[in-house]
């Protein structure tokens, strides 16, 4: 059962957020709801979404690959 729900937003975000709705072939109606639920969901944390669960296990790192090691190493580099 769908209920109508009144919001307070910005002009300039409705206007991105409808340009969104249609690029994507979606209703703006539809992206709040899933968004909503999305936020709300009890699961939430413990659920992987869709798009990572398609990422698992496309890369493959080498045995006794430091991942923290690597981040402090690449940061340095971006930053010093």
């Amino acid at each position: 059962m769908t209920t109508k729900l009144t919001l307070s937003v910005e002009k300039e975000v409705i206007e991105r957020a409808k340009s969104y709705a249609k690029k994507s072939g979606r209703s703006l109606s539809e992206i709040i709801e899933q968004y909503l639920d999305s936020i709300t969901n009890e699961n939430n944390h413990q659920s992987v979404s869709p798009k990572l669960k398609k990422m698992i296990g496309v890369v493959k790192l080498p045995k006794g690959f430091d991942d923290k090691k690597e981040l402090q190493s690449y940061l340095e580099k971006k930053h010093l």
